[in-house]
């Protein structure tokens, strides 16, 4: 289909951006966080609408300082969907508590609030509520019974920049929301990280965290030593600070933020149109209340009637000089997780989580990002159509 390959993602770079970071550079006299990573706070938690925005040095980074921030500890239980990207539920066991693999709706890839309630014990303590590929989750009955059950809750939208839910940007429904900007996520830095929260207390949790566990507002010090004291460590934290540079690019990048959301939308409505009519695949689909940010396209296959495997699909399409990506094979079955032996993490010889692992199977994350053109996006659902009729089932 095409003579060149077109990649699963990548960065939409602007000469702006280039002078965003070379002004960095030229003008600041500390290039670790700074005056700019201060006023990314500030924009972003303005374009999302929350009180206070922490920077962090990347998506699982900022995962990590929330359950601290949320005093999540030993042995205490978080709810986690089973369909993520390790660094979901690593965080977890940074903090020696416990992940609760729990099932998702195999129509959504979203968590299920009925599967959720199944794994509740007495030891739960929060949940991690991630929407899948940037397609808002259920949140309206997950808090229902997050607040039954006194349950922090932190929204995972690592993948869902721009999406929305109930008419306000996900992240804001919970106690946190984190969000990531590596190269997949539209607005990008390479990696960072941003935690939303509307609660002070929190917020000064996730600062200090943030930054190797020091307070820098001398009106918080335990004991003020001298004139050129400007930091006293009041807990064990982590280096997880942003530089000014990547601030500077991821600055320049949210200048077009409505730009990247409306261009990811136009591809996602060229697949949507084209495939609609198939009984071959399964188009995505979300929450009624949700509107997504579509980080990716997954499209699921009806092998039942196809005489091709979804690996052999997907190597036929790289063929087509298509990349695709298959999001994600379920945590639990990840090598660590499995030699990990416990019975609510790992799972040796049932299915811990039926419906992720079929969703898994059947799987095929189609492109969407910013720098694609919308004939990309044609050659894309092209090159899917031709293989579905050549691998079809004869009637």
């Amino acid at each position: 289909m095409r003579s060149e390959l077109l990649p699963f993602q990548k960065p939409w770079i602007t000469e702006q951006d280039i002078a965003a970071v070379k002004q960095a550079l030229q003008g600041s006299t500390d290039l670790s966080a700074g005056l700019l990573v201060r006023r990314l706070e500030e924009k972003f938690a303005a374009l999302v609408g929350s009180r206070f925005a922490v920077a962090t040095s990347s998506g699982a980074a900022g995962l990590h300082i929330a359950l601290m921030a949320g005093g999540i500890g030993p042995q205490e239980e978080v709810i986690v969907t089973s369909l993520t990207h390790p660094a979901t539920t690593n965080c977890v066991l940074y903090q020696k508590a416990v992940p609760i693999f729990t099932d998702i709706d195999p129509a959504t890839g979203n968590l299920d609030p009925g599967a959720v309630q199944w794994r509740l014990t007495e030891r739960a303590r929060a949940m991690i509520v991630t929407h899948y590929g940037g397609f808002p989750a259920p949140l309206q009955p997950l808090l229902e019974i997050a607040k039954a059950r006194d349950l922090l809750v932190v929204e995972d939208c690592t993948r869902a920049v721009g999406a929305r839910y109930d008419g306000q940007a996900v992240g804001r429904a919970g106690h946190m929301g984190v969000y990531s900007f590596s190269p997949a996520n539209g607005p990008t830095c390479g990696q960072a990280g941003i935690v939303v929260t509307d609660d002070e207390e929190t917020y000064n949790w996730l600062a200090m965290f943030r930054d190797n566990g020091l307070v820098r507002d001398a009106a918080r010090f335990t004991r003020r030593r001298g004139s050129w004291q400007v930091a006293e460590m009041q807990d064990l934290g982590f280096n997880y600070r942003l530089t000014e540079m990547q601030a500077a690019l991821l600055l320049s990048q949210l200048e077009r933020w409505e730009e990247m959301c409306a261009r990811r939308e136009k591809i996602a409505s060229v697949y949507n149109q084209a495939l609609a009519e198939r009984r071959d695949v399964e188009l995505p689909r979300w929450s009624a209340k949700g509107e997504p940010g579509w980080n990716f396209y997954p499209v699921l296959l009806s092998l039942e009637q196809l005489t091709v495997s979804r690996e052999h699909f997907v190597d036929a399409l790289r063929a087509e000089n298509i990349e695709t990506a298959v999001k994600y094979l379920p945590v639990y079955l990840q090598p660590y997780y499995l030699w990990i032996g416990h019975p609510d993490v790992c799972t040796i010889t049932d299915s811990l989580c039926p419906g992720a692992e079929e969703f898994f199977q059947r799987v095929v994350c189609l492109p969407v990002y910013p720098a694609m053109s919308e004939q990309d996006a044609v050659d894309v659902v092209a090159a899917v159509a031709k293989l579905l009729d050549y691998y079809a089932k004869a009637a």
